[in-house]
């Protein structure tokens, strides 16, 4: 069972999500809060899978709120579900930690897929918003060098990265690798650490802007 948060200011939006995720049999709504220093206490209390994050909200807004969490709990990933296009508070909320991005103008199966992604380690970001995200990430590689970085990677590494990219969880990686799940969370974390990148969204977009996973093409 996912266990979700809500953390949005507007009471109405908050049933209006309650309403869309309760019937689903895998999610589990346990809380809401209505600002960025509720949900901090309630995601200490209660340590859901999943947080549903709004980011204008009163006393700490969505983006602290997202930092706090993402530093004190990793275990809770955050989703920002936001009525904001414009990419600064994309890369704002990546920068925080969020591995998901879904405006609210978005389906409500975006909004539950956004949810499972989450909760299985991947991410989802709002097709409105991917050439943005590519287009700066594209700028950061030309500045870096293609190269930078690549070279200090194994071959298993790169092939980890690939399969990240195309959308893989850590179960799935596994299995097509034919090594333990653990084993794959952890050599991501290296990855990371060697890519200077946070988390996966970072790590699968830094994997297309350096060729491994071309945009329209799946990973091999």
């Amino acid at each position: 069972m996912i266990r979700v948060m809500l953390a949005d200011d507007h009471l109405l939006f908050r049933q209006g999500l309650r309403r869309l995720l309760e019937p689903e049999p895998d999610i589990e709504v346990v809380g809401e809060a209505n600002d960025g220093l509720e949900v901090q206490r309630m995601v200490a209390q209660l340590k859901p899978d999943v947080v549903l994050m709004d980011l204008s909200m009163s006393l700490v807004d969505g983006i602290s709120a997202t930092r706090e969490i993402v530093r004190q709990w990793p275990d809770t990933k955050v989703v920002v579900l936001s009525m904001h296009a414009e990419e600064g508070y994309l890369f704002q909320a990546l920068q925080a930690g969020a591995v998901g991005y879904v405006l609210k103008s978005a389906p409500a199966d975006q909004v539950i897929a956004a949810v499972r992604a989450a909760a299985a380690g991947g991410g989802v970001i709002a097709l409105e918003l991917t050439p943005k995200i590519l287009t700066e990430f594209r700028r950061m590689a030309s500045k870096l060098g293609v190269e930078e970085g690549l070279g200090q990677l194994s071959e298993v590494e790169i092939k980890l990265l690939q399969l990240l990219a195309a959308g893989l969880t850590n179960k799935e990686i596994a299995a097509r690798l034919c090594i333990a799940e653990s084993t794959v969370k952890n050599r991501l974390s290296v990855v990371f650490q060697k890519i200077q990148v946070a988390d996966r969204t970072q790590a699968a977009i830094y994997a297309i802007t350096h060729g491994l996973a071309p945009v329209g093409e799946p990973a091999p």
